[in-house]
């Protein structure tokens, strides 16, 4: 369905419930202006009505979460289900009988699925959670401390994935108390390659980029020496950048990183959180580049809308950590909670069937054709892979324009739309939609950021 707006953007509803948060919520969370936010009160699809009865056209899937589509059929009935018999166990101690499922079918949909054995989990409440386990899981591993990760990458906001994320905005302010055992090396972005190469090539079709060796080799150097003079235990990176700007590196960079990770004995750990279940068209990210990591993590769409994620190793990688004794080493109380292993089981239902691909591919394809037809000297660069894109906007002399994408996230809300910023100084307009998305809503998508484009009285 198509957006449709009642009462202005925002209505009352929306504004007294904005003086609650602004009053009571800490001031650094949500943000707040004149025009936002607006408060969700229902949705479904890729549709969303706030508190004041207006209709929203999703195009970030509430943070590439809810891929399947609100309140995703089965996954409701799943949490519905699950809600009248049992709310809470004891994970680490008497868990829930979801718990046992859950971890039996991720190892069947990753390790099994790709012919590399079983596959061990822990659960976790969050994607940084999740991260905090596979580095910790590297140094049962491997005994040594050091973590490689790549600038621009985003693995979460606690204080373990903060020493080994690469967006300096979240890190700055705490850096007294962050961990200094990771080591940044570049990511290969093509569109602002590091190094300035010249000989990016595409494939009809390829969202890849076909880079020049001199990319790969200087990124390849950089590791090298990082190992050489560090104590590294493991590699983390996101197959795809998320957050950083919907990056997509060259096909050979993943297979670069599996080789170096095996020839020094360190651990690759792939950040799946954001990429994971089909968001680019595939399964995993990971299957673009035919590379098999020792840990994956992932969340997110992994329920479709509830707070769980998941680390998920190699067997005789996990194993490095002890069998228990009675106290786990790492766990937390809501460890395994049910209603989220019902919905996650539900989703991963989903996403076995073969229509869940296809739909995600279609709509993905469909988006950056679409994205790619709009005229605009503001549009530096149109990315991505599968319902995984970015646009890139730029001033006349190609520097970041993130005024611009401010300001069309803004009118865009007044139209019933809503849209996400991010990448190099917010000028990446991001979208992630659910796999829902119709032909119609498209088209009045584009409409719509033309009119933006041609219109909007943004310095230059």
């Amino acid at each position: 369905m198509l957006p449709e707006i009642l009462t202005p953007v925002p209505g009352p509803r929306s504004r007294e419930l904005a003086g609650k948060l602004a009053k009571y919520e800490a001031r650094d969370v949500t943000w707040m202006t004149d025009e936002f936010p607006v408060f969700w009160e229902r949705a479904e699809g890729s549709n969303v009505w706030d508190a004041d009865g207006n209709r929203f056209l999703d195009l970030t899937a509430a943070f590439a979460v809810s891929g399947l589509g609100h309140s995703a059929t089965k996954v409701r009935d799943a949490l519905t289900t699950q809600a009248g018999q049992l709310l809470h166990a004891m994970g680490d101690v008497h868990p829930a009988v979801g718990k046992a499922r859950l971890c039996e079918e991720l190892s069947a949909v990753t390790f099994e699925r790709w012919g590399a054995g079983i596959g061990r989990t822990i659960l976790a409440n969050s994607g940084s959670e999740a991260v905090e386990a596979a580095l910790k899981t590297a140094v049962m591993s491997k005994g040594k401390p050091g973590v490689i990760y790549f600038s621009g990458g985003y693995h979460g906001l606690g204080y373990g994935a903060l020493a080994a994320g690469g967006l300096p905005y979240f890190r700055k302010p705490f850096a007294a108390q962050i961990g200094t055992f990771g080591v940044e090396v570049p990511f290969p972005g093509c569109y602002r390659c590091p190094w300035e190469c010249r000989e990016e090539t595409r494939l009809e079709g390829d969202p890849f980029p076909q880079c020049s060796t001199n990319c790969l080799a200087t990124i390849e150097q950089a590791i090298r020496t990082a190992i050489a003079d560090h104590e590294i235990g493991c590699l983390v990176v996101e197959p795809i950048q998320g957050r950083g700007g919907e990056i997509v590196p060259p096909q050979e960079f993943l297979p670069l990183l599996r080789r170096i990770c095996d020839e020094e004995k360190i651990l690759l750990i792939a950040d799946e959180i954001y990429t994971g279940f089909h968001r680019t068209g595939k399964f995993f990210a990971c299957e673009h580049f035919g590379v098999i990591p020792d840990i994956i993590c992932l969340g997110k769409a992994l329920t479709n809308g509830f707070p769980l994620a998941a680390c998920v190793g190699r067997a005789e990688v996990m194993d490095a950590w002890p069998r228990s004794q009675g106290e786990a080493l790492h766990t937390s109380t809501m460890l395994g909670n049910p209603l989220g292993c019902a919905m996650a089981l539900a989703a991963i239902g989903e996403h076995r069937k073969p229509e869940t691909a296809r739909r995600a591919g279609e709509v993905g394809r469909k988006l950056k054709a679409a994205l790619r037809s709009l005229d605009s000297p503001h549009i530096g660069d149109v990315r991505g892979v599968g319902a995984m894109l970015g646009m890139e906007l730029v001033r006349k002399d190609g520097r970041p324009f993130g005024e611009l994408a401010v300001a069309m996230m803004i009118r865009a809300l007044g139209d019933g739309l809503i849209l996400l910023g991010g990448g190099m100084g917010g000028a990446v307009l991001s979208f992630s939609p659910p796999f829902t998305l119709s032909d119609e809503e498209i088209d009045f998508l584009i409409e719509k950021l033309q009119l933006y484009l041609r219109t909007l009285p943004v310095g230059e």
